[in-house]
């Protein structure tokens, strides 16, 4: 053993007899968030992927720009500079509500399953036992998962800032959209950051997060609707869409009043950030670890001491379960395989039910059900938007659940170990899949119920209610497949549920925002529809790198490319009003084909990436 030569008489450091001297590292201050962000901040601009989502971010936004000027383009010039501010106006109005929409769901979706991914990994845990304070574990995470949809948007900012070089926008309407959208990022991601830390599992994380802050716009829009003849700074306090409107209205830069209510606005979702924010660092350490995790330990004390005793204990032994031929299926339905609190996640859904069936029933009630909403309303009745966001928001949290259902077994190291045994390709995925739609079974009869009382109340056809209802059925199976084959092809949890719920995202708003171009336009669709296929090759080729980056095939690549033009074909022949069974038939033989593709390969052999997650250390792979 070597010797330790003494310290210096200064009380400088010891240093191994026979080594060599070398500086001593000297520690920097903490950064104003703390380590975690630190961290962060360091190891992101090392990525390449966060300039390749920056860039195809603004791509897109910028696509979107160019394809509303050639659609525009197709039916009428733009001759006159009010033909210009006109045509600036409207797609200010149109991209400022989708980066809203966007980068507000990122930040949520991605601060909980962030957080989450830590606790499925016990590192957690591990800061937990650190010195950090809960200021820094909370705050630190929020603001580390908060760097990428912030850049994010700040990279936007030129783009949105050409706009008043068209005409019809001002400077002050965009910067007033910029701060009214990075206001709800921020109390997006902290939501997503105290819920993700107050909930044990990531599906029971997600789903509370995009319930809440659905539930949060709600209360906003009935308080608006009850406070009609109040100030408008009040009117917009809880309502982000309301306020987006506001300082996206030419009256943001003329009147005091809009402009205070936008001011109310944002410092009413400060004060709340810092609300739940102070509530994440109070309790971090009290809900982590778990009351399960923490009560274990005393519970095997106990028993080991009346063993020792030779005491007879009150436990009991009961008698073995019957499992089922699938055990997969059987866990997933006979046991509580994602948490006891999924109860509470079904009681938000079926709350947020309500005020939908609430809504349309006002609507049935009065009759403006069938009448003409919104800009697009000369092809879709009021009674549809209610329904569709509901219908969203039901595959969104199905398609989490499935994510869910495999990255739980992974990061919790099952997934090797299931593999072990002599358990069938078959068993497991199709296990999986039954089981997931079991476990959202709320999620999928109460919006088919609606469907129902929609037809009984004749607002639409009972032939149309079957095409509904079977399409919806074929989407849930659609959305389900797709998130157990991200589960098990990405290895990070969190790229996992980013990158499905993306798709889903794509294909339920992108087309249709592309297709709310078209219709607003007026213009011919034979002439719109050579714009348009840059964007639909686009994202064709983004959904071949999501469903197909790792195990490529030819059924893939056709459904990647395929899938959107059935999509856009769907969504025109039902803007079109025409025979409905060509839209049903569309969904039918694009997404069972899809389905399938991801489907055969898992059936045939365990189509898993065993690759060790590179991300836990912090990194996503």
């Amino acid at each position: 053993m070597l010797g330790v030569a003494a310290a210096c008489h200064e009380g400088g450091p010891l240093v191994p007899y026979g080594s060599e001297v070398r500086p001593v590292v000297k520690f920097e201050p903490r950064a104003m968030f703390g380590p975690i962000f630190n961290r962060e901040a360091t190891v992101v601009p090392k990525r390449p992927k966060t300039y390749l989502i920056r860039g195809l971010y603004v791509l897109t936004l910028f696509l979107l720009l160019c394809t509303g000027y050639l659609v525009l383009d197709g039916s009428r010039s733009l001759a006159t500079s009010g033909d210009s501010a006109r045509f600036g106006g409207w797609m200010f109005t149109l991209l400022a509500p989708l980066q809203l929409l966007v980068l507000a769901s990122f930040a949520a979706v991605g601060a909980a399953s962030s957080v989450a991914q830590e606790k499925d990994r016990r590192t957690l845990l591990l800061l937990l036992l650190t010195r950090l304070s809960g200021f820094e574990v909370v705050v630190g995470k929020l603001t580390a998962t908060l760097l990428t949809p912030m850049t994010m948007l700040l990279g936007a900012l030129p783009l949105f800032m050409t706009l008043p070089l068209l005409g019809g926008v001002s400077p002050q309407q965009v910067l007033g959209v910029f701060v009214v959208t990075g206001a709800t990022i921020v109390l997006a991601g902290s939501i997503g950051t105290v819920v993700g830390m107050w909930r044990d599992k990531t599906f029971q994380a997600i789903a509370m997060t995009v319930l809440g802050l659905l539930l949060y716009m709600g209360i906003g829009e009935v308080l608006a609707e009850l406070l009609v003849g109040a100030p408008q700074s009040i009117t917009l306090i809880f309502s982000p869409p309301r306020a987006l409107a506001a300082a996206a209205s030419p009256l943001a830069s003329l009147s005091d009043e809009t402009a205070l209510g936008v001011v109310c606005f944002v410092f009413s979702n400060v004060v709340l950030s810092t609300l739940v924010l102070a509530l994440g660092v109070a309790k971090v350490r009290v809900w982590n670890p778990s009351r399960d995790v923490r009560l274990k330990a005393p519970e095997v004390e106990s028993s080991e001491e009346h063993e020792n005793q030779g005491t007879v204990t009150d436990w009991k032994a009961r008698s073995p379960r019957h499992v089922w031929d699938n055990p997969i299926l059987w866990r997933e339905v006979r046991t509580w395989a994602y948490g006891r609190k999924i109860v509470v996640i079904r009681v938000a859904f079926v709350v947020f039910f309500l005020f939908i069936a609430g809504v349309l029933y006002s609507q049935v009630q009065t009759g403006v059900a069938m009448e003409p909403g919104g800009r697009i309303g000369r092809a879709l009745p009021s009674a549809t938007i209610p329904v569709a966001a509901l219908g969203v928001i039901s595959l969104v949290l199905v398609n989490a659940l499935a994510v869910n259902s495999v990255t739980g077994e992974r990061d919790g190291l099952a997934l090797d170990l299931l593999l072990a045994t002599d358990l069938s390709p078959q068993e497991f995925i199709f296990g999986k899949l039954v089981g997931v739609l079991y476990v959202a079974k709320e999620m999928i009869l109460l919006p088919i119920a609606l469907v129902i009382f929609l037809a009984a109340c004749g607002v639409m056809t009972y032939e149309n209610m079957v095409y509904v209802i079977l399409g919806a059925v074929i989407l849930y199976v659609f959305v389900t497949m797709l998130g157990l084959h991200s589960g098990l092809n990405y290895v990070a949890g969190r790229t996992a549920i980013l990158a499905s719920l993306g798709t889903v995202f794509f294909l339920c708003v992108g087309i249709a925002i592309c297709m709310t171009i078209m219709v607003s336009f007026r213009g011919a669709f034979q002439l719109q529809l050579a714009p348009f296929l840059v964007m639909i090759l686009g994202g064709g080729a983004a959904l071949f790198a999501s469903l197909g980056w790792r195990n490529p095939s030819s059924a893939i690549f056709f459904a990647s490319f395929g899938l959107p033009l059935v999509t856009f074909y769907a969504i025109t022949q039902f803007l079109l009003q025409t025979d409905h069974l060509y839209v049903f038939f569309a969904l039918l033989v694009g997404y069972v084909f899809t389905t399938a593709a991801m489907m055969i390969p898992s059936l045939s052999d365990f189509d898993v990436s065993l690759e060790r997650d590179r991300g836990a250390g912090g990194d996503d792979a």
